[in-house]
């Protein structure tokens, strides 16, 4: 099930919808809910990500700043250290 939205644009990306839309065969609407689509969903799982260190951190289990990076420092280098747990 589909419903409307309308939303205001810059007139330049207007344009550049349309000529995606036409270089594309897409109608513009096509393009606009596939893009909100897609920028919701990386939304939804971001949000969650950070939720969930948050908790993650409420619970203790967060690694000390110094020690990720003492890690950090040792990339690449000759006795390069495991990551902290």
């Amino acid at each position: 099930m589909s419903t409307t939205l309308s939303i205001r644009l810059d007139s330049e990306v207007k344009a550049k919808l349309e000529a995606l839309a036409k270089s594309s065969r897409r109608s513009k609407s096509f393009l606009a809910a596939e893009a909100i689509a897609s920028y919701v969903k990386a939304e939804a799982w971001q949000l969650a990500e950070i939720h969930a260190g948050i908790k993650e951190l409420d619970a203790g289990k967060g690694v000390e700043h110094a020690k990720v990076n003492k890690w950090l420092q040792s990339w690449g280098k000759k006795n390069e250290r495991k990551s902290p747990q």
